[in-house]
């Protein structure tokens, strides 16, 4: 995975500020999928945690001139459990923050997440969306995007080949249904099978 050492520099203060602030989170998207094997580069990384607004201003605070970061657009985050973005001034890199909205699906994947080592020169341990919540993950985005985007579609081909018959296909199953995306799970089976 290409810039993992900006990915850690990006991702530290914001691990230990949520670490201080007992905040659950775990990483998601790309970064997870690269994890899981399914290689791309990327400029952000997706955190989900159950954030709410007590946190914002002590996070701000933690955080420092390092980081931009619009305290308003974290409260409505929060309000509307959508996401906010920070961005890491010394490595122009992304945080997204997407704020749990504490379905099934959420409490799950949160309970689910896998302690892992992200980096090259320096290494930070975060917990890691399983590769089954993150596959279900990326096929609700692939649907929120009118089933489009081809790189989402190929990072969850890429995860579930490489997860082969170790994939918990049970819990995928219920995790797609309970997000309306079971006929997208359906046809990547048909695709791997």
């Amino acid at each position: 995975m290409n810039g993992t050492d900006d990915i850690v520099a990006a991702l530290k203060a914001v691990v230990e500020a949520f670490r201080s602030l007992k905040v659950l989170y775990f990483v998601g998207g790309s970064v997870a999928s690269s994890l899981h094997g399914a290689t791309r580069s990327t400029m952000d990384v997706d955190l989900v945690a159950k954030i709410a607004d007590e946190h914002v201003k002590p996070l701000l605070e933690f955080l420092g001139d390092d980081y931009y970061a619009s305290q308003s657009a974290m409260r409505e985050a929060v309000r509307r459990k959508s996401c906010f973005n920070l961005i890491h001034y010394p490595t122009s890199f992304k945080v997204d923050v997407f704020v749990s909205r504490d379905r099934p699906f959420d409490q799950d994947s949160l309970s689910r997440a896998m302690m892992g080592e992200i980096g090259l020169q320096t290494k930070i341990v975060v917990p890691i969306a399983s590769p089954e919540d993150t596959i279900v993950s990326k096929l609700e985005w692939y649907r929120l995007g009118d089933e489009s985007s081809e790189r989402q579609w190929q990072d969850v081909q890429r995860v579930l080949q490489l997860l082969g018959d170790r994939a918990d296909r049970g819990y995928l199953k219920r995790a797609a249904y309970s997000l309306s995306v079971e006929d997208l799970l359906e046809r990547l089976l048909q695709t791997l099978d």
